[in-house]
C-alpha cells in the first residue's frame, strides 16, 4: 500500500542559512506543529526527525520524488495510517492548536471533523449532488432542512460549482466531469466546517483546465482554511503555495517560502531535485 523508503544516507546535508532563518513558525502561531516526529510502518522506519510548523490560513506544498514520505506526513495529521497495521508514531509530538493529536484520548472522529481530506481521485459518493454535500452534516445530526440548504449554496459557491451545478442537485454526483467532481470533493470537505484541508496530488486526474479551475480555488480557500498539499507538480507549487517543504528518504530537507526554495534553495539534495537532475 506505501512506497518502501530507504535508510536516508548518513552524510548531512550543508548548512544552510535560508533554511535557518524560515523554517520555524513561532509556535504560538503554528496550527500544526510536527516535533521531531518518527513514523514507521512496522519494523520500516518511514519518517525520520519531522519538524515542521505550519501556520494557519495558508497553503503549504509537500514535494519530492515518489516514496519520500510526503503522503505518509499528510496523513499523519488526520490519523489516516492508522488504517494500515503496524503504522504509528515511535517518538516525537504532532499537535494541531498545541493539542496533542496522538494522546490515547483522541476521538478520531473530532479530530477527521476539523481535519478535512481531498484525495487524489476524485470520490464522489454514490448519491446526488446535494447528497454528497450533506452527507457529514445529516452524520452529525444535522435534519433541518434550511440549514442543510444553505450549505449546499455556500459550499458549492464556495467550490465555483454553484453556477454549473444549481439546476441539478438532486442528479447522480457521477454525471459530473472529472473536473466538477473533484471540486464537489472540496465542496463536500468545506461543508462541516473542517479547519484544515489535507490535498492528496488533487488535479493528478485532471486535464489542464480543470487543473486551473481547481489551483484557484485552492488559492481562495486559504483565506479560511489551512491548507496542506502533497503535489508532484512543482509549478503547480509556485502558483498554489505560500510554504514548501521538501522530502527525500523520508527526511525533511528544506522548508521555506515557496518562492524563495525555488529561486534560492538552501539545500544541494533541493537545488537538484528541482532543476530535474534526480526524480
Amino acid at each position: 500500500m506505501q512506497a518502501t523508503i530507504e535508510s536516508p544516507p548518513q552524510t548531512k546535508a550543508r548548512p544552510s542559512s535560508a533554511m535557518s532563518e524560515s523554517t520555524p513558525t513561532p509556535a504560538a502561531e503554528a496550527k500544526i506543529r510536527f516535533d521531531h516526529v518518527n513514523f514507521s510502518y512496522g519494523t520500516q522506519q518511514a519518517l525520520y526527525d519531522i519538524h515542521l510548523d505550519i501556520p494557519p490560513r495558508q497553503v503549504t506544498a509537500f514535494i519530492g520524488p515518489s516514496g519520500c514520505g510526503k503522503s505518509t506526513v499528510l496523513r499523519c495529521i488526520n490519523r489516516m495510517n492508522d488504517m494500515v497495521v503496524g503504522a504509528r508514531v515511535t517518538s516525537g509530538t504532532l499537535s494541531i492548536d498545541g493539542d496533542d493529536i496522538n494522546r490515547p484520548t483522541q476521538d478520531i472522529t473530532e479530530l477527521r471533523k476539523r481535519v478535512g481530506m481531498v484525495f487524489q481521485k476524485s470520490n464522489p459518493f454514490p448519491d446526488s449532488i446535494y447528497g454528497n454535500i450533506t452527507y457529514g452534516l445529516r452524520i452529525a445530526g444535522v435534519k433541518d432542512k434550511n440549514i442543510l440548504d444553505e450549505a449546499v449554496e455556500t459550499s458549492l459557491r464556495g467550490a465555483a460549482l454553484w453556477d454549473e451545478v444549481k439546476d441539478r442537485l438532486q442528479t447522480s454526483a457521477f454525471g459530473l466531469s472529472g473536473g466538477q467532481q473533484q471540486r464537489l470533493c472540496i465542496a463536500r470537505a468545506v461543508a462541516v466546517r473542517p479547519e484544515i484541508i489535507l490535498m492528496d496530488e488533487p488535479c493528478s486526474a485532471l486535464d489542464p483546465i480543470a487543473t486551473a479551475k481547481v489551483e484557484e480555488l485552492i488559492v481562495q480557500l486559504k483565506s479560511e482554511f489551512t491548507i496542506v498539499m502533497v503535489t508532484h507538480n512543482m509549478e503547480q507549487a509556485t502558483r498554489c503555495s505560500d510554504r514548501t517543504a521538501f522530502y527525500y528518504l523520508g527526511k525533511l530537507i528544506e522548508y521555506a517560502p515557496t518562492l524563495q526554495l525555488f529561486q534560492n534553495p538552501g539545500q544541494k539534495q533541493t537545488e537538484e531535485y528541482i532543476t530535474g537532475r534526480f526524480s
